[in-house]
């Protein structure tokens, strides 16, 4: 029997995970299979978790989209909130979204964040920074108000991810109106590149050219919740929600247009029709991978750490859907070889995966717990 059959078990037998039996009690029946991993719950009851980053080695700071920040020590399971958030709209999709935390971060750097934000009665989606003093952000600031506004309350993306050369790349989803995902004077449906400042670098692929915002590195995306920047392969990589059926994996290049609506490997809500006019077409990048069904992945990771030597160079993401953890292997062109499924049994929407300076796994689940995944002892 597996780890997955084990925790549910447990969820039968006591109505909750209890990592005290995971980790130190495991029924000698489950010793034989020797599974690679122990799960624990570290905390619960907060609520939609949508981003973590770790400040240093023991403690994560993490946002609840409702529009609390706080902070997480995995030492002690205790949590303080953090206070300096200014207004977000959480409305449907939106709130506070993402927080990400640059590699060698130290005291008094710049924290980032994403959220939505109502300009003009509209929902935005905003990349924005503060500084983190005493359990309190100061000096917010909104350094890119994106050009995304709509009237619905669906699909502002969106997730953080910094290159090595002092970029940060961020995505904002459709604004659930399918025509911005071509459109390139709106941000909706993009990935988009700036300084760390909020500025536009000059090698940015559309600069200079009219009828295109200069902050879009990529587009016709649908509703991207997942990026990664590979430092090792220099490759950018997102995972996007598709419409019903056609989840995608997307390899980003600077300047290429991704497809959406025009080409999708979904059909449409309210009958057996494709979207779109084809699910491949010239010019528009293929996705390196798709999901049919839908499995509905949120947050993106690609993977590093030494204590899950075997999973190295893999792509691991929430999935809210079909509740699981999903892990995608990849050769050295970027291709994708297999996909491994876990945690299924756990029936959970997992919102984001992490990796702690050690290589264990943090998830964030949409009813409020933290998990940890770390390699049986």
């Amino acid at each position: 029997m597996n780890i997955n059959n084990y925790l549910l078990a447990i969820v039968l037998i006591t109505g909750s995970i209890c990592p005290m039996t995971l980790a130190a009690q495991p029924h000698s029946e489950f010793d034989k299979a020797m599974t690679p991993f122990i799960v624990e719950e570290i905390a619960s009851g907060l609520g939609v978790t949508w981003g973590m980053s770790f400040l240093d080695s023991d403690r994560i700071l993490y946002t609840q989209r409702r529009g609390a920040v706080g902070i997480l020590n995995i030492d002690t399971n205790t949590s303080v909130a953090v206070s300096g958030v200014p207004e977000v709209l959480s409305e449907g999709q939106g709130g506070l979204l993402d927080v990400a935390i640059q590699p060698g971060y130290l005291p008094g750097d710049w924290i980032y964040f994403t959220y939505s934000k109502e300009v003009a009665g509209q929902g935005v989606t905003v990349l924005a920074r503060a500084r983190l003093e005493n359990n309190r952000l100061a000096d917010w600031t909104d350094i890119v108000i994106t050009n995304s506004a709509s009237g619905t309350s669906r699909h502002f993306g969106s997730r953080i991810a910094f290159d090595d050369s002092g970029h940060l790349f961020f995505t904002v989803g459709d604004r659930g109106h399918r025509p911005n995902g071509q459109d390139t004077t709106t941000h909706a449906g993009s990935v988009l590149r700036v300084n760390l400042d909020g500025s536009v670098p000059d090698n940015n692929p559309f600069v200079g050219k009219p009828g295109v915002l200069s902050e879009i590195w990529s587009y016709g995306h649908r509703n991207p919740q997942g990026i990664a920047f590979d430092r090792k392969t220099k490759r950018l990589w997102i995972n996007e929600h598709g419409p019903r059926g056609g989840d995608e994996i997307n390899l980003i290049l600077p300047g290429r247009n991704y497809g959406w609506p025009l080409v999708s490997h979904g059909k449409e809500y309210w009958g057996p029709l494709a979207v779109g006019e084809a699910k491949y077409k010239p010019g528009i990048e293929a996705a390196r991978k798709v999901y049919i069904p839908s499995i509905a992945p949120s947050s993106l990771l690609l993977y590093t750490g030494e204590a899950f030597a075997h999973w190295r160079g893999s792509l691991l993401s929430g999935a809210l859907t079909l509740t699981h953890l999903n892990r995608v292997t990849l050769d050295s062109q970027g291709d994708v070889v297999s996909e491994e499924r876990l945690l299924e049994s756990m029936n959970m929407r997992i919102r984001q995966v992490i990796q702690s300076p050690e290589g264990w796994l943090y998830l964030a689940t949409d009813d409020g717990m933290i998990l940890r995944l770390r390699p049986r002892e």
